[in-house]
């Protein structure tokens, strides 16, 4: 289906699709691990572990749509997909950039694994431009950075970045997971490969666990060849579930960055809040490069309690309608503190050169009505 004209939002919905299958309005799941082949012509294996099936094809179209790349691939997980693309893109004797303030599975995969395989790897603070042809080695390969961080939600000028990149020879790769295709497609800035922890904003439920890779078909090709060795497929019924999910991507979203902005500008005042990271209302800056490009912020926001680690525990427990659990972007409204989950890999000192302190708490706005979400998040902080 051309889709060149079609607005985001149609996409979700319709791109993809190969016509109805038996008049199925909704893409069928093919509940099958192999395919005959269909002619006597046809040499093509196919096989769910090569994810080259119906619902794996299908969901990889409209993925491609969606994030405006040549092709995609849907991987078992995130971190399926950051180290598929990782060691299709390096080699033994290798050099990668990263940025600093990565999610934590990311960095974990960076200094543990990658060195395993005599990859060189250095972490470089984005806001700090002067930094990042200090780091660089005759062996550099790939610089690797995200558009929104997490958790602090910090925004990374992309425009920079990939212009550096580009005048170094280098390969840039961006989690786009916490901005999502509704508010950032990086490749249309010039990025070669953007990764999604699809359990995210994709899927939107909290009911699965899927990995995006989008890029050029030669990239997504290398990365489908390391994949297909691993085994990081991802099943038929996973697809139908984050193929559904999408449909109401640019939906939740929209609704999410609303919540998010409301709640952190109302807790930004309050006594018992040191300091709100969210573009607008945290003390970071927004690059303006980005100010004409992102069209949101996505749903999630974190606050550092003045009462530390034991202050963000009673938080927690007074909390009635937020559920204390990691991940983000589902529909429901989580909470989680970012040492104990996402950045548990890392040492104190790291996390405290990051600004993640002890009375950090990380909040995944859902699409509840925000008067609710902010109820109960006053309730929570209530004095004594």
């Amino acid at each position: 289906m051309p889709h060149d004209d079609l607005a985001l939002d149609t996409l979700a919905v319709h791109a993809g699709l190969p016509g109805r299958i038996e008049g199925a309005v909704s893409f069928p799941v093919f509940h099958s691990s192999t395919f005959a082949a269909r002619d006597a012509e046809d040499d093509e294996v196919r096989y769910t572990r090569l994810s080259n099936t119906p619902n794996q094809l299908h969901l990889a179209a409209k993925l491609a749509a969606l994030t405006g790349a040549e092709d995609a691939l849907v991987t078992a997980s995130g971190m399926a997909a950051t180290s598929a693309v990782l060691t299709s893109l390096l080699a033994h004797g290798d050099h990668a950039l990263f940025q600093a303030d990565v999610y934590g599975g990311t960095r974990a995969f960076a200094t543990e694994e990658l060195p395993r395989a005599g990859v060189a790897t250095s972490f470089v603070p984005m806001d700090a431009p002067e930094r990042w042809a200090a780091a660089l080695r005759p062996t550099t390969r790939v610089l690797w950075v995200e558009s929104l961080t997490n958790p602090r939600v910090k925004v990374t000028d992309l425009v920079a970045a990939i212009a550096f990149a580009r005048a170094h020879g280098l390969v840039t790769v961006v989690d786009n997971t916490f901005a999502s295709p509704v508010n950032l497609r990086p490749l249309a800035l010039g990025a070669d490969v953007e990764i999604h922890s699809a359990s995210k904003y994709l899927g939107g439920h909290s009911d699965l666990v899927a990995g995006v890779v989008a890029g050029s078909r030669e990239r997504v090709a290398a990365a489908r060849e390391r994949l297909v060795r691993w085994g990081g497929n991802v099943a038929p019924a996973v697809c139908f579930l984050l193929e559904r999910g999408l449909k109401t991507l640019a939906l939740r979203v929209a609704r999410q960055n609303e919540n998010a902005r409301f709640l952190a500008s109302r807790l930004a005042s309050h006594p018992d809040v040191a300091r709100v990271d969210y573009p607008g209302v945290g003390p970071e800056p927004l690059p303006p490069a980005m100010a004409s490009v992102l069209r949101g912020f996505g749903g999630v926001f974190a606050f550092e309690l003045a009462g530390g680690a034991a202050a963000a525990e009673r938080f927690l427990s007074r909390l009635r309608l937020l559920t204390a659990a990691p991940s983000l972007g589902g529909v429901e409204s989580l909470v989680s503190r970012p040492t104990l989950t996402s950045h548990a890999s890392l040492t104190a000192e790291e996390r405290a050169a990051l600004g993640i302190g002890d009375g950090m708490v990380r909040v995944s706005c859902g699409i509840e009505a925000a008067d609710d979400l902010l109820a109960d998040l006053l309730g929570a902080l209530r004095t004594g």
